[in-house]
């Protein structure tokens, strides 16, 4: 897998040196709030998260980027793709993620990894359709869904921690990338 370049950032997989600049990241209970039950992780988790991520990159060909700054070097955090396991309203399905430095917020780049990793699928992976599901209230994660072209198509409710969902896909054959 090459790595993906966008004017601003790195798309990579994973090295040993981002374990303790995401875990800042995961340590934050604000760039939390939205993913999985909403608490920060710890050192441990974030090792263990980093772990899956490459063991989903190994198995399936894809999985989650670390997102770096090109002028920097600097970890921003994660984008990519992933097997959705819930709700089952998309399990199995190929879902779409992110998580970024509250730092690095309202830059546009959630947005612009998020656009090279939908060309990532649809080019180098033939994927065909990719899904999303963040929660109510989350709208700066909406506003990135809706910059990618994304259209609402439901909700669910999130079988492990009891909140709602809203339901995105794509289909890639349409995607303008």
């Amino acid at each position: 897998m090459n790595d993906i370049r966008t004017p601003r950032l790195l798309l990579r997989r994973w090295q040993e040196d981002d374990l303790l600049p995401l875990a800042e990241i995961h340590a934050d209970p604000t760039v939390m709030q939205w993913i999985g039950d909403g608490r920060p992780r710890s050192l441990e988790e974030t090792a263990e998260d980093i772990e899956a991520w490459e063991e989903e990159w190994d198995e399936e060909g894809f999985g989650l980027f670390a997102v770096e700054l090109l002028g920097s070097g600097e970890l921003a955090g994660a984008v990519g793709l992933y097997v959705a396991d819930s709700p089952p309203e998309l399990a199995g399905r190929i879902a779409i993620g992110w998580r970024l430095g509250r730092v690095y917020w309202g830059q546009g780049y959630a947005s612009e990894a998020a656009h090279a990793a939908l060309e990532f699928a649809l080019q180098d992976r033939g994927i065909d359709q990719v899904v999303a599901a963040p929660r109510p209230g989350d709208s700066a994660s909406a506003n990135v869904l809706d910059k990618l072209g994304m259209k609402a198509e439901g909700s669910a409710q999130d079988p492990v921690h009891g909140h709602d969902l809203r339901l995105y896909s794509i289909d890639l054959t349409e995607f303008e990338g």
